[in-house]
């Protein structure tokens, strides 16, 4: 058994320092990483009465996020086990235009055990039993990932559609997320047309994602609602409505490249859609917030309001994701605060 430094004088205690897991939590697995989600949502019929009445009030979401870090927290062991499973539902993203192959190996390679060896023995815990959910790259880097990750579960997943601003013609479009998913990618993060939600065109973009979602074939959609491009509340709930109906399976908050990406009030809303879908449908939708988020503290908010808004079901990679990498890096700095009452300096880290 890992032996646990006692915290006053810094010497071996009989505990153990392995963290309690949540009720939540998956069991893990060695050799990969929960494998994309096996449930598809199918999708509605376009119907606009479902959604067209939906009106959202900004100060009281705003309220109702801005209460969550004061009223939620966990220490020690109980955080220790929040964050590791705010690491297995972690994208490693590396979305830029000086991406190598090198770089998307080495992210790769991070995603199998995102752990260091030292600091998952002190936790008592493999380093490759908690893997990362998925890696997501451009298409031209998805060959490299699906190589790197060949013998896991780990999927690849592909922006696609004019990834960020979306605005490619129709056809190119959906040759990419063909391409894309012929290279090996099991995931597809679309980003929708922006100028749709903004004028109002609810069928178009309907439309819009089903083509999308009967281009992905047997791979996993996530539509991703540049949020902070849509002007109001009222037309993000109006959106992620519309994207579950085409036959969205997660629907994601930004690019990461707006200049107002991920915010607990943005997830609020979002996560009420979602939930919202499930009552008429039966159905439950994935949730991935993605760019800003590069805290432990973040990641502990936004799980924490999943919690609440949707419950267990949804804690975990099969519906819920974090589009993130130097999110991981501040997750194995409070580790590593767990284990030895001491920070490191990020730069120890690679996602830092």
């Amino acid at each position: 058994m890992v032996r646990k430094l006692n915290r006053s004088d810094g010497r071996a205690s009989g505990k153990s320092n392995r963290p309690r897991q949540p009720a939540c939590a998956d069991s893990g697995s060695d050799d990969g990483a929960e494998a994309s989600a096996s449930e598809r949502n199918p999708g509605l019929p376009f119907d606009a009465d479902w959604f067209s009445d939906v009106r959202v009030n900004r100060s009281a979401s705003e309220r109702r996020a801005a209460t969550l870090p004061g009223r939620r927290g966990v220490k020690k062991a109980d955080q220790a086990a929040w964050l590791i499973k705010a690491m297995q539902c972690i994208d490693l993203t590396t979305l830029s235009g000086d991406d190598t192959p090198g770089r998307v190996r080495r992210l790769c390679a991070k995603a199998r055990a995102p752990l260091g060896r030292a600091l998952a023995q002190e936790l008592g815990l493999s380093p490759t039993r908690y893997p990362c959910a998925a890696v997501c790259v451009y298409h031209a880097m998805v060959g490299v990932a699906v190589e790197a990750l060949d013998g896991t579960t780990i999927p690849v997943a592909a922006v696609s559609t004019g990834f960020p601003s979306g605005l490619s013609d129709a056809q190119t479009k959906v040759r990419e997320i063909e391409a894309s998913v012929k290279a090996g990618a099991r995931e597809i993060d679309i980003v929708i047309s922006r100028h749709l939600v903004l004028t109002g065109r609810w069928q178009a973009l309907y439309d819009e994602v089903r083509r999308y979602r009967e281009a992905v074939g047997a791979a996993h959609l996530k539509a991703i609602l540049a949020t902070g491009e849509l002007a109001t509340l009222t037309n993000v709930a109006r959106a992620s409505r519309v994207c579950m109906m085409a036959g969205a399976d997660f629907i994601k908050t930004s690019t990461g490249k707006e200049s107002v990406n991920a915010t607990l009030t943005v997830a609020l809303v979002m996560l009420r859609a979602i939930r919202d879908y499930e009552k008429h449908t039966g159905f439950r939708v994935g949730f991935k917030p993605a760019g800003g988020l590069s805290t432990a503290r973040d990641a502990l908010n936004h799980l924490f309001l999943v919690k609440e808004e949707l419950g267990d079901d949804w804690l975990g990679p099969k519906r819920f994701r974090f589009g993130a990498s130097s999110l991981l890096g501040d997750i194995e700095r409070q580790l590593e605060h767990y284990v030895r009452n001491a920070y490191a300096a990020a730069h120890r880290h690679a996602m830092a």
